[in-house]
């Protein structure tokens, strides 16, 4: 049906007119998605064509439509956004739940070490301290392979690329796995060329997919097994295996393995499960690279390989920003700080305190906003450990009051906190702190923090 376009714009739907009117003046034709007030008060939506013509020749211009009714597809995607929005606030909201309680557990065990005696010896003490580092670690990986999965699946994780050499991915990847490897009484086998073999890659990421591959190498091995990780330079590729005698891939299970939440049945080996996230985040991550990842098995009790193939870096660019290799040596202790450490969990706030204390640092402790700000008042500290998310007054708030004195505008003040997602970090950011450690926190990360200048 015709109608004139003032008709259209005024009277059945509310339009952008000013794109409509340049639309159809330039070409002729406008398409878009308009929207139009039913009788009972909801919407409809509408995809919309308009095309521009004369019913006779001088006549007024005239537009014929054609629209079709796309409401229920729109709310189907926005109900389903609104999902994909929640499901990341309760990833998040776990998370921190789940990093809190770990906080103390781990300061505790630095604690323990720090103190030495029977737990650097070779007996029983040794052994427990050993295994409950181990499942500290494996529960903050369990963390962060959760959240990356649902952030790497929609986009929200950027690369930071650096040149690289394979040799350092593959260091940083073994050495994080030898614990898990020696737990379980496996023989691990390395053969990587000795030539550099360059990548422009993130570092972090890549080690972190291997050592999920070498992860669940171990986890899917019989206690003594073998495994394996070699790599070989193909054309413009690097050619990465990871392998192990362990208990297989059924082959109708080889195309799903990289599928999320995918758990193959092993009725003999259902505690290795796990959830199902770490060959989807590998695969991801490999991906976000330009590269691909495979798996090869025989069956059932024969072992099983995956292979990632990445390009390499240009040759002619071999030698360009490599970096300096970062040193191994443990942070310098700096000079003793005062430190106020903010948490509204007791356990946290003191064990982290004794722990600096151990290492000369003068520490208080606070368990809420108001506190902080009256323990700084009276202790005078030039570093803040502050929690964020504090019942009544946040961290946040803490840290703009403490930088809109003259006082403290000048102390470090470093966010420690279970929120860890790029939200969290902006916001620490623009309230004033200087640094971000995501719970349970490294010693030697801290460490490193308080010895800047």
């Amino acid at each position: 049906e015709g109608h004139t376009i003032q008709e259209l714009l005024h009277t059945k739907f509310s339009a952008p007119e000013s794109e409509i009117r340049d639309q159809l003046t330039r070409n002729g034709q406008w398409s878009g998605e308009l929207t139009q007030a039913r009788r009972d008060g909801t919407e409809l939506i509408v995809a919309s064509h308009w095309i521009l013509y004369r019913r006779d020749p001088g006549g007024p211009p005239v537009v014929a439509q054609v629209n079709n009714d796309v409401t229920d597809a729109r709310r189907a995607e926005a109900a389903l956004r609104e999902a994909d929005r929640h499901k990341d606030q309760f990833l998040a909201t776990l998370a921190h739940e789940l990093r809190n309680p770990l906080a103390p557990i781990r300061t505790g065990l630095d604690l323990l070490r720090a103190q030495g005696g029977s737990v650097e010896s070779d007996g029983p003490s040794a052994e427990v301290h050993a295994m409950l580092e181990r499942q500290v670690g494996n529960l903050v990986r369990l963390i962060d392979d959760l959240l990356d999965v649902g952030r790497v699946n929609t986009g929200k994780i950027a690369l930071a690329l650096e040149r690289v050499n394979l040799a350092d991915i593959v260091e940083d990847a073994v050495e994080a796995s030898r614990p898990h490897v020696a737990a379980a009484g496996h023989e691990l086998l390395i053969d990587i060329p000795k030539e550099p073999l360059p990548l422009d890659a993130d570092r972090t990421r890549l080690a972190q997919a291997l050592l999920n591959l070498l992860n669940n190498a171990v986890k899917f091995t019989d206690p003594g097994g073998r495994l394996s990780l070699t790599a070989r330079r193909d054309g413009t590729d690097v050619e990465i295996r990871v392998a192990d005698n362990g208990i297989g891939i059924p082959l109708d299970m080889l195309p799903k393995v990289f599928d999320l939440f995918t758990q193959v049945d092993y009725s003999a080996h259902r505690s290795h499960a796990g959830l199902g996230i770490g060959l989807n985040l590998v695969k991801a991550l490999v991906e976000m690279h330009h590269g691909s990842i495979a798996a090869h098995s025989s069956g059932p009790g024969l072992g099983s390989e995956f292979v990632m193939r990445l390009p390499m870096a240009a040759l002619r660019a071999r030698r360009a920003a490599t970096g300096t290799p970062a040193s191994s040596e443990p942070a310098p202790a700096g000079p003793p700080r005062r430190i106020l450490v903010v948490d509204d969990s007791p356990d946290s706030a003191r064990s982290l305190a004794m722990l600096l204390t151990m290492k000369g640092h003068q520490c208080q402790t606070a368990f809420d906003g108001p506190g902080a700000l009256e323990a700084a008042a009276e202790f005078d500290p030039d570093v803040f450990v502050l929690d964020i998310g504090m019942p009544g007054m946040s961290g946040y708030e803490v840290a703009r009051r403490l930088r809109a004195t003259t006082d403290f505008n000048r102390a470090k003040l470093i966010a420690v906190t279970g929120w860890g997602q790029p939200e969290d970090r902006r916001r620490v950011k623009e309230s004033g702190f200087d640094h971000h450690l995501v719970k349970p926190i490294a010693v030697n990360a801290l460490a490193e923090l308080l010895s800047e200048r």
